[in-house]
C-alpha cells in the first residue's frame, strides 16, 4: 500500500531520469497531473499524458534532457510530507536557486508554481522543490 503518491511520483521521475529514460508511466490522479502541469509549463519536462484504463488511468511524463543528454532536473525533491506539513505564505515564497528553480505548491487556486503563486498573490502547501 502507497501512503505517499506524491513521493511516489517523484522517486519514480528521479529514478528515470538518473538512468537517462525518455519516459516515465506511473498511475494517475489530479494531483499527479497537476504536478506534471506545472513542470511542464515550467520546462522541467517535455510533455505528459494520460491514458484511460481500468481500474485507473496512466500518467505517461516524457522527461527532458539537454542537446548533449545533460539532464534539466537536477534535483527534485519532496518538502512537505505526511508527517510533517510544510505550508508557505505570500511573504515566504523565496527564488529558489536565485529563479533557476520552483517551488510546487498546492493552492486555493490549483496545483501551480512558486512564480504563479506570486503573481496571484496566494500562499499554500510546498509540495516539491525542483532545480
Amino acid at each position: 500500500m502507497m501512503t505517499d503518491p506524491i513521493a511516489d511520483m517523484l522517486t519514480r521521475i528521479r529514478n528515470a531520469n538518473s538512468i537517462g529514460r525518455k519516459t516515465v508511466d506511473m498511475p494517475a490522479s489530479r494531483m499527479r497531473v497537476g504536478i506534471a502541469n506545472v513542470l511542464k509549463d515550467e520546462g522541467f519536462i517535455e510533455d505528459y499524458s494520460v491514458e484511460a484504463g481500468q481500474p485507473s488511468s496512466t500518467l505517461h511524463v516524457h522527461l527532458r534532457y539537454g542537446i548533449d543528454g545533460e539532464k534539466v532536473i537536477r534535483s527534485i525533491i519532496r518538502v512537505s510530507k505526511p508527517g510533517r506539513r510544510a505550508y508557505a505564505g505570500l511573504k515566504e515564497l523565496k527564488p529558489v536557486l536565485r529563479g533557476q528553480g520552483i517551488n510546487v505548491l498546492s493552492t486555493p487556486k490549483g496545483v501551480i508554481s512558486d512564480r504563479k503563486a506570486r503573481e496571484l498573490g496566494v500562499g499554500g502547501e510546498l509540495l516539491a522543490e525542483v532545480y
